[in-house]
């Protein structure tokens, strides 16, 4: 199997601080990979080195084979599309921000392309609606609309349903495995919802402080997961820089554990 994507010795820093430190990640074409992880683990930051928003302190990035510098060819970059957690729309109404990267292209589409969308999307009914009118959730489905109608090859997505009612979330589960499995968009999609994950990954990983902990087929990552850190996030312990809560010493357990019943007192 190919890859769409070749991460080897990356390493991003803000500032002083290391954010993503990637020694070897490979993104399969045509997969579904699934990022899961606590907040503020870098995953965000990923998808931006991902989509050549950002380009690594340290280590190559390659895109189909080819690495990526500074200068990214316009046309590579409109391979990809990426929908963020909070997108950001134009002043102009729904259907206008859907059409907006089709417009940027040149693109010869049509407006049925755009209604298609906002129908399938549960949006035809705010097609002429101001954008600033939005709830965060419908804000979200436009973004998402804005991205598949340029028909990416590679789809990136950010917490995409993190604020959808459940009818809004199968809605768009069943999009993200129809655009994979007819158009064999690769799709990598980080979230918290690790049932999420389970319905829709090929492979999943867990991210934290910046790092792959583990990355495994979905099956085996929730059966059988290796890493004592995949253990603890799966059953829903908080995990802190790498070390689950309940595995860290005893003194450090038994003293939280004394300022925990002190506060109670």
């Amino acid at each position: 199997m190919t890859n769409t994507y070749e991460l080897t010795d990356v390493q991003h820093h803000y500032g002083t601080r290391c954010v993503v430190d990637l020694p070897n990640l490979q993104v399969r074409a045509g997969e579904i990979l699934v990022i899961v992880g606590p907040s503020g683990t870098g995953k965000s930051t990923l998808l931006r080195l991902l989509n050549f928003l950002e380009s690594p302190t340290h280590g190559r990035v390659a895109y189909q084979g080819t690495e990526i510098g500074a200068d990214v060819p316009l046309p590579l970059r409109r391979e990809v599309a990426t929908v963020f957690q909070h997108p950001i729309l134009l002043r102009r109404s729904v259907a206008a921000n859907v059409r907006i990267g089709q417009r940027i292209r040149g693109a010869t589409s049509t407006n049925r392309d755009v209604e298609a969308w906002l129908d399938r999307l549960g949006l035809a009914e705010l097609s002429h609606a101001p954008a600033r009118t939005l709830s965060g959730g419908e804000a979200q489905r436009v973004a998402l609309a804005r991205a598949l109608v340029l028909e990416p090859s590679v789809l990136l997505l950010d917490e995409p349903t993190g604020n959808l009612d459940p009818y809004n979330v199968g809605l768009i589960e069943e999009i993200i495995q129809f655009e994979n499995t007819e158009r064999g968009t690769t799709i990598v999609l980080v979230t918290h919802d690790i049932f999420q994950a389970r319905r829709l990954a090929h492979r999943t990983g867990l991210m934290i402080s910046g790092r792959i902990v583990e990355l495994d087929k979905t099956e085996a990552f929730f059966a059988s997961p290796q890493q004592p850190q995949t253990a603890a996030f799966l059953r829903g312990d908080l995990v802190q820089s790498g070390t689950p809560v309940n595995q860290q010493p005893k003194g450090r357990r038994r003293a939280r554990n004394e300022r925990r019943r002190a506060g109670r007192a």
